[in-house]
């Protein structure tokens, strides 16, 4: 019998190149010149004569529904001189079907919902989302392209105006969005790309006025037109949010010379003026970033560093368009800089390190984005960090001399991204460093494309990109290396796959502005995914999917590693979501962790099974759990982890949730030391067993004001059983003279207590107590509690500051001022 596979693809792909989008639905522009309150009302006559939209159609977990006429939605558009008005009515059977609670800004928590979303240069790439809930909280975020279709970045914030009430059939919501919360272009009559969106959070029903097909690749893709919209112009965007802080912190440092107590008052400004239409100017002076959430910090023995998430606002508020070819990792301008010089390179005799900053201080940072007429994306990023010093003391003496480990350095990224037809882009990036001194500079530029077919069915997409490190080679000469990317895939219908390959040959490096591991491979990697998204009597979408990887050493040409897995997840009619995934590893060659070039170990073959499942995330009690297990050949090392995390939800205000993360591992074998006396590179067979608890505690008062507390405790030992020898062959040869006391016990504890009052439209006052400590030791401590115990009794760091950011807006300046002058 002939294999049927093969007829099968020619048959998906052929029907997916036939079918034939329904056109979009248009909506004619309505302006108004009367008054509007936002209150949530809809009881102000402008409504009657704004533009409806209706009839919204079902798109998860059924496509293709209209919406029950016992729970269906009515929406307003219209306009004016100064903005956007959208507002509408939720039907509900009854009160107890409307799902609320008050999650905080930008926070989903279990909520109905309703949304609009604007393309304003109708490019059905990028996109401008406002949300509001039944209890009037707000979120906002960009829409922009990525391989799957459509990314959404809720880090972006405007400022606009809102109001919701619940009643006994439904709730009512009003939005005002003033044009300086947009972005669009210069043409007096404009035709805008536009979708609404209506989340039922108890039957998890979503709808959308124009329909959407999740086949079908992209959200914007799919978007109705709002037509007709004449004569607007934003008014002049100039925005000051100027910030007070002050900060007292303690750390029993019980030394000579240093206080226990110290103190701090800050203040600064950022600022957004409006280019012009399209492009806006967003300036932090005298930063203050004391505030941020704490790190989830980890114990790394990895032979790279750990990327932790990027939680100052300036560099994830809005920078998309930075974020392409992934060549930006905003940590590197100040918290995670490339470190250039350690302390010991200065170390006189009988010298020690004393003090060192952890972080260089960021003097001043600025952004400028935007897109023209023409669908020509511009964004640019400059940042200034100050000379970061390393203190180091004379043990007999006991004087003090300050040493330079990080120079004076100016970084900028540049972007010029162009929309073309067919939902297609290209794009070039480029990102310099610059170091005062001796210190090399780095600079990598990258060619991005992403190109579609008409029918938005095909994907080819790729990135070429050169590295150029000025002065790094022992000469000085500049080192020059290259990478490129490219894959091709299908992106609509059932069944889809992408195919690609990434090359890196041994002199590139992103790392000085970018996240980057290492370089000398040419990897290949396949995925194929097949979706049944029609709901039956047990699913209301099933996901299948099977990926390969394969990865090569390009000099000396060598294997690298290889993995194959494959998975199905799903939704259930009790909207649960379960999955499983199974998948092997055969041996491979690690070219990284002998932390020596030219050096390898071969390493296991490895087997590994995972599975989940999420529980209704509308109940008030609703948990997630995944267990995964791995076996490898390598004396017989197994490991689990097991992840849980439950949330219970007291009422719309008050929640708590757990989160616990065990990583248990059995003869775990890898990289211990490098031996001082005979320069062997000593790997080690070990246990480890890594615990992470979570507790957060969220009480919101209202929709401007809350309190949010996360403690989080995390245990890591490594405890070592014998030591081995890497040879030259990749082999391990048992050393039972390496007797070296490299076991591990690291305890990380954080308190972070937030509470945040916005009291007038973009304005914080935020108070929060910081709590930490390190526990850091070579003895391995049995006992999650009496590890727990001890990190409690530690020394400690406690830090609580208060800081006021108040927002104006010049309109509203130049509102007040002709307001007194007309009295």
């Amino acid at each position: 019998m002939r294999n049927p596979i093969p007829l099968l693809l020619v048959v998906c792909i052929c029907n997916s190149l036939l079918a034939q989008q329904p056109s979009p639905r248009q909506l004619e522009a309505k302006r108004t010149s009367q008054p509007v309150k936002i209150d949530g009302l809809l009881k102000d006559e402008a409504w009657k004569d704004a533009a409806i939209m209706d009839n919204l159609v079902e798109f998860r977990p059924k496509v293709g529904d209209k919406e029950d006429p016992a729970n269906r939605t009515l929406a307003y558009l219209m306009y004016n001189d100064e903005g956007i008005y959208f507002g509408g009515y939720c039907y509900e059977r009854s009160r107890d079907s409307i799902a609320s609670e008050l999650a905080g800004r930008d926070g989903f928590g279990t909520n109905d919902y309703v949304g609009i979303i604007f393309d304003t240069y109708y490019d059905k790439l990028n996109g401008f989302e406002y949300f509001v809930t039944p209890l009037n909280e707000q979120w906002d975020a960009k829409m922009s392209p990525n391989p799957n279709g459509n990314s959404e970045d809720f880090s972006w914030s405007a400022v606009w105006e809102s109001g919701a009430v619940i009643h006994n059939d439904g709730w009512s919501f009003e939005m005002f969005i003033p044009y300086s919360a947009i972005r669009f272009g210069k043409k007096e009559v404009q035709t805008w790309g536009i979708n609404i969106t209506r989340r039922r959070r108890k039957t998890e029903e979503q709808f959308t006025w124009n329909p959407i097909d999740p086949n079908i690749s992209g959200f914007l893709t799919q978007e109705g037109t709002w037509t007709g919209i004449a004569n607007i112009k934003p008014p002049m965007r100039l925005q000051f949010s100027p910030y007070f802080s002050t900060y007292a912190n303690h750390y029993p440092y019980s030394k000579s010379r240093q206080e226990n107590w110290s103190g701090q008052v800050n203040g600064g400004m950022d600022v957004k003026y409006g280019i012009n239409q399209a492009f806006t100017l967003d300036v932090t002076l005298i930063p203050d970033f004391g505030q941020v959430q704490s790190d989830n910090r980890v114990l790394n023995l990895t032979p790279f560093e750990v990327k932790y998430t990027e939680n100052r606002p300036f560099f994830t508020e809005g920078t998309e368009l930075f974020s392409k070819g992934n060549l930006f990792y905003p940590r590197r301008i100040g918290l995670d800089p490339v470190l250039l010089h350690s302390p010991r390179e200065y170390y006189s005799p009988n010298e020690i390190t004393s003090r060192v900053s952890t972080e260089s201080k960021l003097i001043n940072a600025s952004k400028v984005s935007g897109r023209t007429n023409k669908g020509l994306g511009i964004g640019f990023l400059n940042a200034i960090t100050n000379t970061r010093y390393a203190v180091l003391q004379d043990t007999l003496t006991k004087g003090d001399r300050k040493v330079m480990i990080d120079p004076l350095t100016n970084y900028n990224v540049l972007v010029l991204d162009q929309t073309l037809k067919n939902n297609s882009s290209v794009s070039l990036v480029n990102t310099n460093v610059w170091r005062s001194g001796s210190d090399y500079d780095a600079n990598v530029t990258a060619g991005l494309f992403s190109i579609n077919d008409k029918t938005n069915t095909w994907n080819v997409s790729g990135k070429l990109a050169n590295s150029r490190r000025i002065g790094y080679n022992g000469d000085g000469t500049t080192r020059s290396g290259y990478s490129h990317s490219v894959s091709v895939g299908k992106i609509s219908g059932r069944f889809n796959f992408n195919l690609g390959q990434e090359f890196t040959d041994t002199k590139y490096s992103s790392n000085d502005l970018a996240y980057f591991t290492f370089n000398n491979y040419l990897d290949h990697n396949l995925w194929i995914g097949y979706r049944w998204l029609k709901p039956t009597n047990w699913y209301n979408n099933l996901r299948f999917n099977l990926n390969a990887y394969y990865s090569r050493q390009v000099k000396p040409g060598a294997y690298r590693s290889a993995n194959f897995n494959t998975n199905v997840n799903g939704q259930l009619k009790n909207l649960w979501f379960v999955g499983a995934m199974v998948g092997y590893e055969p041996s491979y060659n690690d070219f990284n962790e002998p932390r020596r070039e030219g050096w390898v170990f071969k390493g296991w073959k490895t087997r590994f099974v995972d599975v989940w499942f999420e529980s209704n995330q509308s109940k008030k009690y609703s948990v997630y759990t995944e267990i995964l297990y791995i076996n490898r050949s390598y004396f017989k090392s197994t490991r689990y982890q097991v992840f849980f995390n439950q949330r219970f939800r007291f009422n719309d205000k008050f929640s708590l949730s757990h989160r616990l993360n065990m990583e248990p591992q059995w003869n775990n074998v890898g990289f211990a030391a490098i031996e001082e006396s005979t320069d062997k590179i000593i790997f080690g067979l070990r246990d480890r067993n890594t615990i992470e608890n979570i507790l957060s505690i969220k009480y919101n008062f209202n929709s401007r004001m809350g309190l949010n507390t996360k403690v989080r405790h995390y245990w890591s030992k490594v405890d070592y059983q014998r030591f081995f020898t890497l040879l030259q062959s990749g082999q391990l040869e048992e050393n039972p003279d390496f007797n070296e006391n490299k076991n591990l016990n690291v305890n990380y504890f954080n308190i972070d207590m937030v509470y945040t009052w916005q009291f007038a439209p973009g304005s914080f006052l935020n108070i929060v107590w910081k709590n930490s400590i390190t526990d850091f030791s070579p003895q391995v401590e049995k006992g999650y509690f009496k590890n727990l115990g001890n990190t409690v009794e530690a020394d400690q760091n406690n830090n609580l500051s208060l800081k006021v950011i108040y927002f104006l807006d010049y309109i509203d300046f130049r509102k007040w001022s002709k307001k007194k002058r007309d009295s």
